[in-house]
């Protein structure tokens, strides 16, 4: 190329650079428009009609269950799937485990703030959606935590004898989820969500159920073995995140580190309550949302 032919290209260039800028950006977005997540008002409240949906074939289960950290510390923020959902050792419940252990209080709240969370992931349908209704009739990927798989266990093993036993994931004997959201002493709540009578869904019409049936995403990707890092890997990105002090921590109201939790002794520290912070929450699902789908 001569000098004269680079000089009249280099004009050009922004242009150039601009559109691959663009689509290398669009290449990292973390979101994953196979998810739904309920949109909130500016009170933090939100209200949606979900149905959970069957296993796809070849499947067991209508549900995907696995375990993460979201913390962050001096290098930045640690979210990372945990390898304990493969019943293999992770570096981050390790380390929660020696500072539990330890007899100190301090190292109790480190090992709270860097706790494991249980995820879970199911299709849905959207029955009803306010805050955007072109989502209703659509199929999506859900992932939510303890507090609604509860409540799922409760419509499935129901407490009380006048109580009928429901499958939430049936299309013929399911229900109705009303996905109701509220802002309680800082933190998403979900106890007043709940399921309404059992119902056909479609009332039994057999050719709208199997072409939504066929509609559904597989979950093994999430417990996908090659879905998650190496334990050297992660060991790795843990030191990068608290560098040579183990108890290295972040301070800020961004980040919750007082989240209720129960006392106990096992391996690891788990959070079983359905809270979010606020942004930065946020900003943590969508990079699970990335971790999913790299597989």
């Amino acid at each position: 190329m001569s000098f004269a032919d680079f000089k009249k290209r280099s004009k050009s260039s922004i242009s150039s650079l601009t559109s691959k800028l663009e689509e290398m950006n669009s290449k990292e977005s973390y979101k994953d428009d196979r998810f739904w997540r309920p949109e909130l008002d500016k009170s933090s409240n939100g209200y949606a009609v979900i149905r959970f949906l069957p296993a796809v074939e070849g499947e067991d289960l209508p549900w995907a269950k696995y375990y993460s950290h979201g913390f962050q510390g001096p290098g930045g923020w640690y979210i990372e799937n945990s390898r304990t959902t493969l019943g293999e050792k992770d570096p981050v419940s390790e380390l929660n485990s020696k500072f539990w252990n330890s007899g100190v209080e301090s190292d109790k709240d480190i090992a709270r703030s860097r706790k494991r969370r249980t995820n879970y992931v199911s299709n849905i349908l959207i029955v009803s959606d306010p805050a955007n209704p072109q989502n209703e009739g659509k199929v999506f990927l859900y992932r939510y935590g303890q507090k609604i798989f509860t409540k799922i266990q409760e419509a499935m093993q129901p407490e009380f004898e006048d109580e009928d036993a429901i499958n939430p994931f049936d299309f013929w004997g399911g229900a109705d989820f009303k996905l109701k959201i509220r802002r309680v002493s800082g933190f998403l709540n979900y106890d007043k969500s709940e399921f309404a009578s059992a119902n056909e869904l479609y009332a039994g019409d057999d050719e709208k159920l199997e072409d939504l049936w066929k509609k559904q995403y597989a979950l093994s990707e999430f417990v996908d073995p090659n879905s998650f890092k190496s334990y050297d890997d992660l060991k790795n990105r843990l030191h990068e995140v608290i560098g040579d002090n183990p108890r290295a921590t972040v301070t800020s109201s961004d980040v919750s580190t007082a989240e209720s939790v129960s006392e106990t002794t096992t391996e690891v520290v788990e959070d079983n309550t359905e809270n979010e912070s606020d942004s930065d929450a946020s900003d943590a699902l969508s990079y699970f949302e990335k971790l999913a789908s790299d597989g």
